[in-house]
């Protein structure tokens, strides 16, 4: 009796897993064409416009948008026409510096809030993201008057001042919550095997939170390549970064849609492909500490 009764349980569950596979099987196709569709969704602009990059400046500005276009390169060579490379090259370096010395910084302050927190660090984390709640206009003057008084206008070193400050409380932020993933066992065990904190940093906590690092640096990168009010404020030609070779090609007289969108995309290329590359480190990294 009690064989026949397993063989009935075992039918009942063949029975019942049948359609409840089915059923996930047909849940999990929905969510993957409704994820197809909002990546299309956020991606349609970015299409558009490098298809815009290669249209006629009549076709461009035309009303309803021509869909159907013969492609062209006018807007590509007026924008090498006008000498990009300074303006990539400013906001390069300004970006890459600025977010190698925001690493370096975040890093040790991570480290002091989470594995080895500080005395009042709630109050500190606090002060670190209420500095992110000034708007930047109300910070402009005194932070003109000062850079002018310094003779730093229209120089490049400013920038990557101001976007380590601009970048810094998000990355000790993210920084504190990866580190707050190491089990405290392996901070333990490496004291007890006469590690100082720099061995231990960068032996055991770095390869442990390289996601995390590789993300919080290419947020900071991004940022920093896309910021605009400071590069239009503080620079002119020397310092002028890619944001401001774009503010270039909009005029009065109308027109210039079709270049304007080829720069865009050239000067979009560079945190595209350093996103792409970057991509699973990115995506590990930002679901660190998610899911405990």
């Amino acid at each position: 009796m009690t064989a026949l009764r397993q063989r009935a349980a075992g039918a009942t569950r063949r029975r019942t897993a049948g359609p409840a596979r089915r059923s996930n099987g047909v849940t999990g196709a929905a969510w993957t064409v409704l994820a197809w569709l909002a990546g299309l969704l956020f991606f349609l602009p970015v299409l558009w416009m490098v298809l815009t990059g290669f249209k006629r400046e009549v076709d461009a500005a035309s009303n309803p948008p021509s869909w159907f276009f013969t492609p062209v390169l006018d807007g590509y060579r007026q924008v090498f026409d006008r000498d990009i490379t300074p303006y990539l090259l400013n906001s390069a370096m300004a970006s890459l510096l600025s977010t190698l010395l925001v690493l370096l910084l975040a890093t040790p302050a991570a480290y002091a809030l989470s594995i080895r927190p500080v005395a009042k660090w709630r109050d500190v984390l606090f002060f670190f993201i209420s500095t992110k709640m000034l708007p930047v206009v109300a910070a402009l003057l005194p932070i003109y008057l000062l850079v002018k008084e310094l003779g730093m206008l229209d120089n490049i070193w400013t920038m990557v001042v101001l976007y380590t400050a601009m970048n810094l409380p998000l990355a000790v932020w993210m920084m504190r919550s990866f580190l707050l993933e190491v089990p405290p066992a392996l901070i333990e065990a490496a004291a007890m095997d006469g590690a100082n904190l720099f061995v231990t940093i960068r032996r055991i906590l770095l390869p442990i939170v390289a996601p995390g690092l590789a993300a919080t640096a290419l947020i900071c990168f991004i940022f920093s390549w896309n910021e605009f009010f400071f590069a239009v404020n503080l620079t002119a030609t020397r310092a002028g970064t890619s944001p401001i070779f774009l503010v270039g090609f909009i005029t009065s007289e109308g027109l210039f849609l079709a270049r304007l969108c080829a720069a865009a995309t050239i000067v979009s290329l560079p945190v595209v492909l350093a996103g792409w590359i970057a991509q699973k480190q990115l995506v590990r990294g930002l679901s660190m500490g998610a899911v405990k």
